[in-house]
C-alpha cells in the first residue's frame, strides 16, 4: 500500500514519520521543500508537487491549514486530482469546514476515487507517540482499507459514517469544547487570584480531585502558570477553527455564545501579535479584563 502525505508542519511531519515506521512505502510533499528533508533521511521519497506525491498513491493524506489550501492541493492544476489512480484514498485530516469535505467528495466521486474525512485530536508530542485519536467518514469501502494507515498514527478511530462532513463536525466540537475548558479555567483560577489564593496551587488542587484528567491538566498547567509554551496550535490556526464553528452553528439556526466569546478572545491574542505561543495564552486575555499582569 503506497502513501503520499502533503503537508509537513508539527502536526504533519509527525504522523507521517508513523507511517514509514509502520512500514508503509510513503512519498511526501510540502510547499516548503526544506521540511520534507528530515522525512528524506528517514526513507520517505519527495515530490516536488502534489501531483507528482500523488501519481502512484493507494491513499494520500493532507494535513494543511486551511479550507483554501486544501482546495488547491486537490483540484489545482498540480493537485491530487489531476494524477490521483482510480480507486485511491484521499484522507482528509485537516479541520476545515464540513461542506468542504462534502464539496470535494464530489469532486473525488466523479473523477472515481474516495475521499474520507479523517480529522485528529491532539497535539504534535501526541502525533510523535502516535497515540492521536482520529475520527473517519465516508465510503464505508474506502474507510475500511484506509484503518490499517489510521492505525498507524493513533491509538484508536472512531466511526462517524457515510458523510464525509460528518467527522469534520465532530473535529470542529472536539476543538470547541478544549476553547471551553481554557476560557473556564482562565476565569477560574483568575478569580481564585484576584481572592487572595494561590493560582498553581489552586489549580493542582483541581486537576488531582474533581479535575483530574489529562485536558484540564495539560492546558491547565499552561494557564496556571502563564507559560505557553511549549506551542500546541498557534492562536491564529484555532481562531480559524473557532470561526468556523461559529458559521457552522450559524447554518443549523444554533446560537453558541461561548463559541464567539473564544473566538474573540483568539482574534485579540491574534492582533497583539505574540510570537511562538499556545492559542491557550488566550486565557491572558480573561487575567486582563480582570486588571491583573
Amino acid at each position: 500500500m503506497k502513501i503520499a502525505f502533503l503537508g509537513l508542519g508539527s502536526m504533519g511531519a509527525a504522523m507521517a514519520a508513523n507511517l514509514l515506521k509502520g512500514g508503509f512505502p510513503l512519498t511526501v510533499y510540502n510547499r516548503s521543500a526544506d521540511k520534507a528533508e528530515p522525512l528524506r533521511r528517514q526513507g520517505a521519497t519527495v515530490a516536488a508537487t502534489p501531483a507528482e506525491a500523488a501519481r502512484e498513491a493507494d491513499i494520500v493524506f493532507t494535513m494543511v491549514t486551511d479550507d483554501k489550501a486544501l482546495e488547491a492541493l486537490t483540484t489545482g492544476p498540480d493537485g491530487i486530482l489531476s494524477t490521483l489512480p482510480k480507486g485511491a484514498i484521499h484522507a482528509s485530516c485537516s479541520t476545515v469546514a464540513p461542506a468542504t469535505n462534502r464539496r470535494l467528495a464530489e469532486a473525488h466521486a466523479a473523477h472515481g476515487s474516495f475521499l474520507v474525512a479523517s480529522p485528529v485530536f491532539g497535539k504534535p508530542d501526541v502525533a510523535a507517540a502516535g497515540k492521536l485519536w482520529v475520527g473517519s467518514s465516508g465510503p464505508a469501502e474506502a474507510r475500511e482499507r484506509l484503518k490499517p494507515a489510521q492505525a498507524a498514527i493513533g491509538q484508536g478511530t472512531h466511526d462517524f459514517g457515510d458523510d464525509p462532513g460528518a467527522a469534520s463536525v465532530a473535529k470542529l466540537c472536539g476543538n470547541f469544547l478544549l476553547g471551553t475548558v481554557i476560557e473556564g479555567m482562565a476565569e477560574a483560577l483568575t478569580l481564585a487570584e484576584k481572592c487572595g489564593l494561590d493560582r498553581v496551587g489552586f489549580y493542582e488542587m483541581l486537576t488531582s480531585t474533581l479535575f483530574n484528567n489529562p485536558i484540564y491538566k495539560s492546558y491547565g498547567k499552561l494557564i496556571a502558570e502563564q507559560h505557553y509554551q511549549p506551542v500546541g496550535a498557534p492562536p491564529a490556526i484555532i481562531r480559524k477553527d473557532m470561526n468556523l464553528v461559529v458559521q457552522e452553528a450559524y447554518q443549523h439556526d444554533m446560537p453558541m455564545p461561548f463559541a464567539n466569546i473564544i473566538r474573540d478572545r483568539l482574534t485579540a491574542t491574534v492582533a497583539l501579535g505574540e510570537p511562538d505561543v499556545d492559542w491557550a495564552s488566550f486565557a491572558k486575555r480573561v487575567s486582563e479584563d480582570a486588571g491583573l499582569h
